[in-house]
């Protein structure tokens, strides 16, 4: 570690621990439903017709559909290949996840309830057991937002962890555009910091800022000149289509087209929700609820943790306080990404929204509550000390108790067998 960074020992052994533990959880049965379910009837036959030199859904990015398609000529089309891509995703951006954490906060404590709350707040376990974009995304999201902070902390591999950032960052958005604005961040940080430290000669002086030694139009290169780069060479198949071929010299041509297509999906959907009720928690989407692969029911409800959802509420705002008065940067850093991401689509004209939109802003919200909990925990005279170990206690019995109607488990009870975990009536 960096000098001063922290006394703590790095805890990169015990997340990849964990890591593997949840890709093996995620993995049992991730072959049922044996049939394409909800979104994925856009992504993998979308990855088939990629195979073949076919335009396909060309209102989102390449790469999520390329990973999948790479994994069915594979591992043949079949339900493990389609989603197998979001398994991996899920377990390896978990990881970078919990590495992000770590360099941020410099602490045990946080990393590892951080990555035990994400694990278990439904949406990363879910959207990592189904052939969609998201995971693909998260990813590479949270290994480059893992290696800017690093730069920070490691300022001797600095520039060659800015560059990989850069990378990462660029192939995230190629997955899906929900990670622009957090990947926007680290370059806004990198100018703000510069400026602070050297007025308007931190412009292009190499000394101060976050990483010295690097100076802002080379920051520049990295975090943002190399992401578009590499998100645009992502659509080279794209480039090759046998009809209607993307003109690799009309980048900005193409993305009209492509906001163009997305903004004109205007039929209303059972299932739309707008932002304040992702933060309330209380607009789900059934991605799956039927009988099949055998007679039982099975159902994937893509909900919040209800607990953890709504306690990370009150742990944004004292991390915003905190951030701001007591100006711890990890706690500002975080909520600042959470609004960024919720802000993205607060603000969109997209007129069909969904709730597996706020799986970036949710995970962030997780740190915010790690980050509380663990003041609650230092706080050692404090009579709320017990709040930190029973909110990790609530957080795994919800999720224990939502298992099966968030992991396509068969149901019993025939029809009704969903009712026992309606407690809204907008979850139905």
């Amino acid at each position: 570690m960096g000098a001063g960074f922290t006394r703590e020992r790095d805890p990169a052994d015990w997340c990849a621990v964990w890591a593997v533990f949840f890709l093996a959880l995620v993995w049992w049965r991730l072959g049922i439903p044996s049939r394409i379910y909800f979104d994925e009837i856009h992504y993998v036959p979308a990855a088939r017709k990629l195979l073949d030199g076919l335009r396909v859904n060309p209102e989102h990015p390449m790469l999520g559909k390329e990973v999948i398609a790479a994994a069915i000529a594979l591992f043949g089309d079949q339900p493990l290949a389609w989603r197998g891509p979001s398994a991996v995703g899920g377990a390896i951006g978990l990881f970078a996840f919990a590495r992000l954490v770590w360099f941020a906060t410099g602490r045990r404590a946080v990393t590892f309830a951080a990555m035990f709350l994400v694990a278990t707040d439904f949406a990363w376990f879910i959207q990592s057991r189904i052939a969609m974009l998201d995971m693909v995304m998260a990813m590479f999201g949270m290994i480059g937002l893992w290696l800017a902070v690093s730069a920070v902390r490691l300022p001797h591999q600095g520039r060659w962890r800015l560059a990989l950032a850069g990378i990462s960052l660029g192939l995230a958005i190629a997955a899906k555009w929900s990670i622009a604005p957090a990947a926007m961040l680290p370059g806004l940080v990198f100018l703000g910091w510069k400026v602070k430290d050297l007025g308007w000669r931190g412009l292009y002086q190499r000394a101060g800022g976050p990483v010295p030694g690097i100076a802002l139009p080379e920051a520049a290169l990295w975090l943002g000149l190399v992401p578009l780069a590499v998100y645009w060479l992502t659509f080279w198949p794209a480039f090759h289509w046998a009809k209607n071929p993307v003109n690799p010299w009309d980048p900005i041509g193409w993305h009209v087209y492509m906001l163009h297509l997305q903004d004109s999906v205007t039929r209303l959907h059972p299932y739309r929700s707008q932002w304040y009720q992702w933060v309330g928690n209380w607009r789900a989407i059934w991605y799956l609820y039927e009988p099949v692969d055998g007679p039982a029911h099975r159902g994937v409800l893509l909900i919040g943790n209800p607990f953890t959802m709504l306690a990370g509420l009150p742990a944004l705002t004292w991390c915003l306080w905190a951030g701001a008065v007591r100006r711890r940067w990890d706690m500002l850093g975080f909520a600042a990404l959470y609004v960024l991401s919720l802000a993205m689509w607060a603000l969109s004209g997209k007129p069909i929204q969904f709730y597996y939109h706020y799986l970036l802003p949710g995970t962030f919200l997780m740190v915010c509550l790690a980050l509380a909990l663990d003041d609650l925990w230092r706080r050692r005279t404090d009579e709320l000390r017990w709040i930190a170990p029973l909110s990790l206690l609530t957080s795994a019995a919800m999720f224990a108790w939502f298992y099966p109607i968030i992991s396509a488990a068969p149901l019993c009870c025939g029809r009704p067998s969903y009712i026992q975990w309606m407690w809204l009536d907008s979850w139905r």
